[in-house]
């Protein structure tokens, strides 16, 4: 198992649109492993393959507080939304940011496990927040999109003075 470098916003490459998962095999589940290996080191509780320039529909999340509960969602797809809930968010790829942001209160998720075993669920509170936010990131977006055009122009400016310092 490795720790995956993250791509950091404005990285272009976050803006990849995901592309399906053919076949769920060796290659996909030791991804998998890493990702969650990447993650609990970060430490967060969700990351997309695209945050580690992985362009496949693949994301995983552990909202537990013990950090044992990984969760594997390949070729995601929201089939249902209600209710509306406000959230602060942060992101993997832009570290130290924390913002509100509008999403869906509950979401009806179909996915595949990482045995390839189709599965339903229902997810509420942080669990829904965290599916849609990685959802997101296989369609190319980051949450600081959802901003207004001024914030994200500062979160933009501070994240490459990050890099330049580095």
């Amino acid at each position: 198992m490795a720790i995956l470098d993250i791509l950091n916003y404005p990285d272009p490459r976050l803006h990849t649109v995901a592309k399906p998962v053919k076949e769920v095999d060796a290659n996909i589940r030791r991804l998998i492993e890493d990702m969650a290996v990447t993650m609990y080191d970060a430490p967060g509780v969700g990351l997309a393959a695209t945050q580690v320039n992985q362009h496949i529909q693949l994301l995983i999340i552990d909202t537990s507080e013990t950090k044992d509960q990984l969760q594997v969602f390949i070729n995601p797809r929201i089939i249902e939304k209600s209710g509306v809930q406000e959230y602060e968010e942060g992101c993997l790829s832009v570290p130290g940011v924390y913002e509100s942001v509008t999403r869906a209160e509950i979401v009806k998720v179909e996915a595949l496990d990482k045995s390839g075993k189709k599965f339903t669920l229902i997810a509420e509170g942080l669990l829904s927040v965290c599916i849609q936010h990685e959802m997101d990131h296989l369609l190319g977006k980051v949450f600081v999109e959802y901003l207004s055009p001024l914030k994200r122009n500062r979160i933009k400016n501070r994240m490459l003075k990050l890099k330049r310092d580095r």
